[in-house]
């Protein structure tokens, strides 16, 4: 019998072709792709829960006793010259404007104890929100690494402290502009009379800011600093121009002023302290500060007032950890002493309810 075959059917013998070739979405036949690569996955049991609980406690809270005393051993003092109080002797420039005469005061204080490292100068500010958005954005990067189409046009970021009638404001933005200006001079007091401490006001800013992000602008040889700031004028509360912020020191003016640089460093908290200088110990056998009467002599400029700051002055030693920071061994001692308990607790449970779980496991 005749069999007919037709075009459409694709029958070997029709004379058509193979159709088009269906795709598959079932992966390669791999180890990686059928998942067939070997794995490991840990089984929390007993034996490898509990001593990793008591490890943890054992290493940690010795650290942290150990990061806990080394804080302590720091010495701190601080001073509150803010002038809220009526009976401070900063009370009376509480109301002081920027722009306004300096107004001076003179708090009188006693160290009982001694300083023997180099001592570190601070001023602290509270209630000021350097990590604000717009506040942190409002700079100009390119002009404070000496570029010179940013120093004469800013960047946009800065306003509305980009151009002071016309001109273009060096260095640009809001947290120029707001830079701390008091002026705080250190004196021993011996037999009644003041001596001067020396503060040294270089080598306080990070190695990189000072010579890597921050650079004054460049000109030839024989420019001065004033020239090449020529054509730009300061920020308007400042009372000086960037040029002359440090004026017993020429190599520490402009953008590379170190004052200025740790300023531009914003704080990510409301409540920070900056370094304002450093006390050097000059001899071995001698204390930085030796326990006696001082007198710290303020030139009150910042007001704080407006946002219900508050001003400090912090002397403090460091360590090999830094600052004084107790927090770090607080830490380390509540994450040992955690484990630790929660390693004890676990410890009973598994002696008292282990071998009744493990009994259950046995079929009769």
């Amino acid at each position: 019998m005749a069999m007919n075959y037709k075009e459409e059917d694709g029958h070997p013998h029709s004379g058509v072709g193979p159709g088009p070739a269906v795709k598959s979405k079932k992966p390669d036949n791999t180890a990686f792709k059928q998942q067939r690569l070997p794995a490991w996955q840990p089984i929390l049991t007993a034996g490898t829960v509990l001593p990793a609980f008591f490890v943890i406690g054992i290493i940690f809270i010795p650290i942290g006793i150990g990061i806990f005393v080394t804080s302590n051993n720091i010495r701190e003092y601080e001073i509150d010259y803010t002038g809220i109080d009526p009976s401070s002797p900063c009370h009376k420039c509480l109301n002081t404007t920027l722009n306004a005469t300096p107004c001076a005061c003179v708090i009188n204080f006693t160290l009982d104890n001694a300083f023997e490292s180099n001592v570190f100068m601070y001023y602290g500010l509270s209630n000021f929100y350097q990590n604000h958005r717009r506040y942190v954005k409002s700079r100009d990067d390119s002009q404070l690494n000496g570029d010179k189409n940013s120093l004469t046009n800013p960047s946009k970021e800065c306003d509305p402290y980009r151009m002071n009638q016309s001109l273009p404001i060096a260095p640009c933005g809001a947290i120029a502009n707001s830079m701390f200006n008091d002026t705080l001079i250190l004196y021993e007091i011996k037999d009644g009379v003041e001596v001067k401490i020396e503060l040294a006001k270089t080598g306080i800013a990070w190695w990189t800011d000072k010579h890597v992000k921050f650079r004054n602008p460049t000109g030839n040889g024989s420019a001065s600093l004033e020239s090449l700031f020529a054509g730009t004028t300061k920020p308007l509360n400042w009372n000086k121009a960037v040029y002359q912020l440090d004026e017993k020191d020429p190599d520490n003016n402009g953008f590379i002023n170190e004052d200025f640089i740790v300023w531009m460093r914003t704080a990510a908290l409301p409540t920070f302290r900056k370094l304002y200088g450093l006390i050097e110990k000059k001899e071995a056998t001698y204390a930085a500060l030796a326990p006696g009467n001082y007198s710290l002599h303020v030139a009150y400029n910042y007001p704080v007032l407006s946002f219900d700051g508050r001003k400090r002055m912090i002397l403090s030693t460091i360590s090999w950890m830094g600052g004084k920071n107790p927090f770090l061994g607080i830490a380390y001692i509540t994450v040992g002493s955690i484990c630790f308990f929660l390693g004890v607790v676990l410890l009973i449970i598994h002696h008292k309810y282990g071998n009744r779980n493990n009994s259950a496991d046995i079929p009769n």
